[in-house]
């Protein structure tokens, strides 16, 4: 059984994706959005943005940490 909870952080990521990258944009076909949308998660989103919930690190330092310290972070 799902909760609303589940579906939190995909909620977050999608509008944080729609409201700093397609908003912005027309791309004329579907391989030129799946390219950008490629781009804005792994060279902007997961190596650079910073996140509340993760102690404002990015999604890359906070696994590096997670594995260096799997106790916790």
């Amino acid at each position: 059984m799902t909760t609303r909870h589940d579906n939190a952080v995909a909620e977050s990521f999608f509008t944080l994706l729609k409201r700093e990258r397609i908003r912005r944009k027309v791309y004329r076909t579907r391989d030129e959005a799946r390219r950008d949308m490629f781009d804005y998660i792994e060279m902007f989103y997961n190596p650079t943005r910073r996140h509340a919930r993760n102690g404002m690190l990015s999604p890359i330092e906070f696994e590096r940490q997670h594995k260096e310290n799997p106790e916790g972070v």
